[in-house]
Formats: structure tokens, sequence, C-alpha cells
């Protein structure tokens, strides 16, 4: 059955190949493409049959990056990483559908269940390993935008926690709507969307980064920035 006009399909990947080495290489390229460069290995629990899966929404100047997977070791070391790339300038916000991930990311040791949010940085060395077969949802942020209505953020060490976050709860339901109304979105719905996700992103993050009275000037300017981005006629053009 042909799609109606105007509906944007999302992208999707499948690691494939004739063996498990095979698959793990296929993964590792999918995982270049979609989110970040690891280095992909096998556990102890990695099947020899090893699956994963990514589905890919733009929304904006975001994604929203679904990614399932076997279980499997990551390593994100200086030798792969290109942060000054725009690709992996980035920041996540992920939400753990299912399964289990461990995380060590600089001074962040990590254990993700099901139900778990976290926010991480395309600028750490990280490490993970998929424990349990692993479904995650993923918005991915340009590292600038957050910065240009959090700047303080910029002055952490590490990033904040979001247990317990009412703003990153909703956050998690409203990814959720835009995996279901992604397709129909026109560009100018889809800029809206993602200024409203950057709007609960920052609501979530601000109670956990310090106050300085040039960080509220910072602020304050971004704010303007934000109003004009917001009410423009047209979504290509920038204050």
């Amino acid at each position: 059955m042909a799609q109606p006009a105007g509906v944007r399909e999302p992208e999707r990947w499948h690691a494939v190949g004739s063996d498990r080495a095979r698959r793990l290489d296929s993964w590792a390229d999918i995982l270049a493409a979609t989110h970040l460069a690891f280095e992909v290995h096998p556990t102890h629990r990695t099947p020899g049959d090893f699956r994963g899966a990514v589905t890919r929404r733009p929304v904006g100047d975001l994604m929203l990056v679904d990614c399932a997977a076997s279980p499997f070791l990551g390593h994100r070391g200086r030798a792969v990483m290109t942060p000054e790339t725009r690709h992996e300038d980035i920041l996540g916000f992920q939400f753990v559908c299912k399964g289990i991930e461990t995380v060590r990311e600089g001074s962040r040791a990590l254990a993700l269940r099901a139900g778990d949010v976290v926010l991480w940085d395309g600028h750490q060395p990280t490490d993970v390993e998929i424990v349990e077969a692993f479904h995650k949802r993923t918005l991915l942020f340009p590292r600038q935008r957050v910065l240009s209505v959090c700047p303080r953020l910029a002055d952490l060490r590490a990033l904040p926690p979001l247990t317990g976050s009412g703003p990153a709860r909703l956050l998690v339901r409203y990814m959720n709507a835009l995996a279901l109304e992604q397709p129909w979105l026109e560009p100018a719905a889809g800029v809206a969307a993602a200024n409203a996700a950057l709007e609960l992103l920052r609501a979530a993050v601000e109670p956990s980064v310090p106050t300085t009275r040039a960080a509220t000037r910072e602020a304050m300017r971004a704010e303007i920035r934000r109003y004009v981005r917001t009410h423009l006629q047209d979504p290509a053009v920038g204050p």
C-alpha cells in the first residue's frame, strides 16, 4: 500500500554477516553512522547469531534513535573519537526500554536498567557492556544547541543525574509521542518539536548546574535567541 504524500519513513539498519565476527563488524559500522564510533567486541554472553538494529528519525535538528542489540562490549577511546566533527559533537538523552547496560564514562560508572534515564556526552571516552538483550531510545542533541539554553552545563565536570526528575520523565513521554508522529511532521513542525524537546531537557538539567552572575547573563542572552528562533516565520533562518 502506497504511503500518503509527505510521509517521512524512518531510516533503518540491521547487523548483517555470515558469522558473529562479521555481524559485530557490521554493528560497529552502524553505531558509528547513527550514534558514535565504538570498537565492538564479543563477551561470553554474545550469541553466535548476534542481532542489532537501529531506527533513526530526524526531528528538526535533533535525531530520535532506537537501538536494540544482543549482548556485546563497546569501547570508545581516543583512537576512534572525532569530537571535532558535527556528527560526534552531541549530547544524548537516553531512556532504557528493556535490558541491562553497564556504562563507564569519565568518572561515572552506571548500571542502567529498564526505566532508567541518563544524559551522556559524545566527547567522553566510554566503555559499555550490554549484559542482557537491550532496547534503548535516545534523543541526540547538537552540543551547542544545549549549551545555548543551558550554558552552565559546560562548567560541570560530569553530567548531572536525572533520577527522579519530573521534566526528564516528561521528555521520555514526549520522545515516545515523537516516534509515533514524526513521519507526518512538516519541516516547521519538526523545528517546533525540537525546540520543545530542548526546553524539557533544560528543565531537567538546570536544577543540578551552578548559578553565577555571568552564567545568568548568558542564560538571558540564550533566552532572547531562543525567543527569536521560535517566532521566526522561516525555520531555515537563525537569529
